[in-house]
């Protein structure tokens, strides 16, 4: 860890405060945090005087961003009470729930309802283990459905058929472990449209053989998928519809 330090710029009449760190890196790095703090990162040879200048030029977006991010804290939404009436987002559509009491429990959805029964409705937690054991089976069924199909566009490439990996993540739709052959996709994605969810597979999926991001990685992605910069802007903005938070992909 290199040495740190909180520091001070004023730019157009606002005061900027971040935290500083000396790393053995070549480029001035800048980062905002969800909870708003500034962090800027440069090597040991770089002067304050430039570190502070480097703040004041992108003043801008930091205070862009401190915005963003206070606006998604204040639409954050409500955390599920699953009660009747709420609503599930299942590949894009909204579906809504019905709680009903029987000694026999169970979880079950017609594409316009989910109904969950159970023995003791004011049950909170056996309610949440029963949903998300529902969604969990979604979203296998779903992203699982989704790698099959895609698969042999890429078996004449010599990739191996990968194993899904669902996670909950905050910032990322999905990872991929190219040499272990694993592709890695946030459960937030049964929320949204299934041709979104086909972006972020294909996305992992080229990564396979292109390891970054590199030209001919979009190069590729884009024979394979030539409108997945619409189905990118899609997701980005459905998931903030429907979650009240943006994670960026």
């Amino acid at each position: 860890m290199g040495d740190t330090a909180v520091r001070t710029v004023v730019s157009d009449g606002d005061t900027i405060v971040y935290c500083f760190e000396r790393k053995p890196v070549k480029n001035l790095n800048l980062r905002i945090r969800r909870d708003g703090s500034v962090m800027v990162s440069a090597g040991t040879d770089v002067p304050d005087g430039e570190i502070d200048a480097f703040v004041r030029k992108k003043s801008i977006y930091i205070r862009k961003s401190i915005r963003k991010f206070e606006e998604l804290v204040q639409y954050q939404p409500q955390a599920k009470q699953y009660v009747s009436g709420e609503t599930f987002y299942i590949q894009g559509r909204g579906v809504r729930l019905k709680v009903l009491q029987a000694e026999k429990e169970s979880v079950m959805s017609d594409g316009v309802y989910i109904t969950l029964t159970v023995k003791d409705p004011g049950n909170m937690d056996r309610k949440r283990r029963m949903m998300n054991r529902f969604l969990d089976q979604q979203c296998e069924d779903a992203f699982g459905g989704i790698i099959a199909r895609m698969y042999p566009i890429f078996r004449k490439y010599g990739v191996a058929y990968p194993t899904l990996r669902i996670r909950d993540m905050d910032t990322r739709w999905g990872s991929c472990l190219s040499k272990k052959g694993i592709i890695t996709l946030n459960k937030r994605l049964l929320e949204v449209p299934g041709n979104c969810i086909e972006y972020v597979i294909m996305h992992e999926y080229c990564h396979f053989l292109y390891p970054n991001h590199s030209k001919a990685f979009y190069d590729f992605l884009t024979v394979q998928m030539p409108d997945w910069k619409e189905r990118k802007r899609v997701l980005e903005k459905e998931i903030t519809s429907a979650h009240g938070a943006v994670s960026r992909y």
